[in-house]
Formats: structure tokens, sequence, C-alpha cells
């Protein structure tokens, strides 16, 4: 059994303020035996606009958000999950939300870009979201191997889109890590079923650390950061405010049960019809 963690924070747009907060629970973590720790999408600035999230991106591999993280890791000898980072693409006016991976040697091991923009129209409270304007998508699905399991990585969004995890899980991914920012109006009506939908069909442990909070953009997260088993039980929540959730991942149960229950092998998407 080993321990994860996710964090739940509420950003703001002074990123060595939330490089503080994410240092202070990182080590709370740690000092609490995780192994794994997940922090959510855009955990280093949550600006006025999306153009200030453009301004502060990095190069892959320099900078002082990717230089913190390492350090981090490194210091803590743990795992992270950097949520989302902005990294520099060839369109000046647009960065990658690339989540990277470290390990407890604070090297960058895996980076996933995210795929599925939120591109929206809220017509209940008329709040409009462009993140294509100022944001270039991935295009690869990333699983990869660590000492917890094989870990597929997405981002937000991404959770609306089951044909992304479908591919994770048939490369083989045990947990799911999906950090995130859901506004409080989406949280409220589909943040906890469609997690527990991803983690159920998939026979999946899902990490969902969020943003949760009012940030200066006057954007409210909805927060509730939670871990899921592969049976889609809750084994930890964080409504509101920052904190720390920390589960097991009882790897053994969750291959028995993949055994007993063989839903994974039962797949034939050969076999529908168009």
């Amino acid at each position: 059994m080993t321990l994860m963690a996710a964090i739940q924070m509420a950003s703001g747009p002074q990123v060595q303020a939330n490089l503080m907060e994410a240092g202070r629970l990182i080590k709370e973590a740690a000092e609490r035996s995780a192994k794994l720790v997940v922090l959510p999408e855009t955990f280093a600035m949550m600006g006025a606009n999306e153009a200030d999230r453009v301004a502060i991106a990095e190069t892959f591999g320099e900078g002082p958000i990717q230089a913190f993280i390492s350090q981090q890791a490194k210091k803590h000898g743990v795992w992270i999950v950097a949520g989302t980072i902005p990294i520099r693409s060839d369109d000046p006016g647009r960065a990658y939300a690339a989540s990277i991976l470290y390990n407890d040697k604070g090297e960058a091991v895996a980076r996933y870009d995210k795929i599925h923009l939120f591109d929206v129209l809220l017509s209940e409270n008329q709040e409009v979201y462009t993140e294509s304007d100022t944001t270039v998508p991935g295009h690869e699905a990333i699983v990869v191997d660590t000492p917890f399991g094989k870990l597929g990585m997405s981002v937000c969004y991404d959770l609306r889109f089951p044909e992304l995890y479908r591919r994770l899980s048939a490369r083989g991914a045990q947990i799911l890590v999906i950090p995130s920012a859901f506004t409080e109006l989406t949280g409220n009506a589909h943040w906890e079923a469609l997690l527990r939908a991803r983690a159920i069909e998939n026979l999946c442990y899902v990490i969902a650390p969020g943003q949760g909070g009012y940030h200066v953009n006057g954007r409210t997260t909805y927060g509730h950061s939670m871990i899921i088993d592969y049976w889609g039980r809750i084994r930890g929540v964080q409504e509101r405010g920052t904190g720390v959730v920390i589960a097991e991942i009882e790897l053994a149960a969750q291959e028995q049960t993949r055994k007993t229950f063989p839903v994974l092998s039962h797949r034939c998407p050969e076999s529908i019809q168009s």
C-alpha cells in the first residue's frame, strides 16, 4: 500500500506567494507519508486574465516554477505531478498547459500537454471561457511507469471525454491524475459524477486535486478535491479551502478486482456498428 496526496489551493496572481503555499502543502503531504503528490491546475498563478498566464510561460526544462517543483520533489523525496505549468510554444501569444511529472530525485520524467480546451459559454451565469485563445492543445495520451503503478495523465476539461481515459486504461493505466480548476457552476453539476464514472468504467484510482475558492479574475472554483478508488468509492475529499487529501492506493486489491470483474477485457469496440 502507498499513500497518495491531492493538494487543493486557491491560487492568486502572485507566483511567489502561490509557490510558497504549494511548498507548505507539499511538505505537509510528505510529513503524512505521501509518496506521490498531485498539485491542481494553474497552481502557480490564477491571474486577472489568461494572458497573464502566457506572460509567465517558461521554456520546458528551465524557469523558476519548474526549478521550484524539482527542488521540492528532491527535498521531500516525493514524486510530484505539477498540475499545469505554462510552457512556451512557437506561438508567442499562446502556451501549452503542461502537466509535468517529477520523480523523487527532482527529474522531470514525463510531460502531458492538455488536449481538450475549455471554450464554452455557461448560459446560467453568462461566464465565457475561450482557453484556446491562449493555449496550444496537446495531442498525445501519456501513461508513465512509476514505483506506484502506471500513471495516466490528464487535466480538468479532459474529464468530459471518456475516450481519452479508455485509451489510457488500454495502455495499462492503474491511476488517473486529473489536476483541475473546475468552475463553481460546473463543479456543482458534474464534478463528482464524472470523476466516479472515470474511476468505475476503467477500474482505476483517480487523484483529482482542484482549485477551490474565489480568485481575482472574479471566478470561483469548486474545490472538492478527491481521491477515488477503482470501485468508485470516495477515499478522501477536501470540500473548501486549501488542504491535503491523503488516501491509500492498493494495487493488489485493484488487480484482484480486475481479474474477478474483468470489464476491461470485455470491451469490444470493433463489434459496434456505426
